[in-house]
């Protein structure tokens, strides 16, 4: 299996050309994750591949932090910016844990489907945490794939033996909603938009 950066940079070009799967669902999540912002937020997204999704959030706010661990997803991601005229967003290549960033600094931090690539979720979510402020809400969508099916989870495996699949962690809603909770999160919105997957919005407790 390939290092993550090195599998995410094969994939950028690919990645970037393929459409939204269910544009309602993702539309649902704009406008329910857009009705939190305020104008004199900061937002942080890790995982943020080619930047669609901050592209259209950052007008919404005061500053868009947007990080991911592949430098080639990142060079698609200005690119896709600078033509949309958008001046509030920095890019940095990066993991949570890997990023200086200060505690107790942003006012929302999103990781949308990043959650279950992820090798330690108790750890993401405990870094993201720390550096929300007190109040601030934490933004995930995320696949179940402890809840997909059987076959699907054998093939897995092989998968990522041929270079043709990631890492996964195969959490469950019900753990996910217990790292959260645990993690010192309540949850103010929950929503699963298809089978083996969920949205939800927890904040930190203040």
């Amino acid at each position: 299996m390939k290092e993550p950066r090195e599998f995410w940079n094969k994939l950028a070009p690919r990645y970037a050309k393929s459409p939204i799967r269910d544009e309602k669902n993702y539309r649902k999540k704009l406008e329910v994750t857009q009705a939190y912002f305020k104008p004199d937020w900061s937002v942080l997204e890790f995982g943020c591949g080619t930047g669609s999704t901050a592209i259209l959030h950052a007008p919404h706010v005061q500053h868009y932090l947007a990080t991911d661990i592949s430098d080639k997803m990142l060079d698609i991601a200005r690119h896709k910016t600078d033509g949309a005229g958008i001046k509030n967003i920095s890019y940095r290549q990066g993991t949570l844990d890997s990023l200086a960033l200060q505690p107790a600094s942003f006012d929302a931090i999103l990781g949308l489907n990043i959650l279950h690539l992820l090798q330690d979720l108790d750890a993401a979510i405990s870094r993201t945490h720390e550096l929300l402020k007190p109040d601030g809400i934490f933004v995930s969508s995320t696949a179940l794939i402890g809840e997909i099916s059987v076959l699907w989870r054998m093939l897995i495996p092989g998968m990522q033996l041929l270079g043709f699949a990631p890492h996964v962690n195969r959490f469950s809603r019900q753990e996910l909603v217990s790292s959260l909770t645990g993690a010192g999160f309540s949850i103010d919105r929950e929503w699963a938009p298809a089978k083996g997957s969920v949205f939800i919005v927890a904040r930190k407790r203040a």
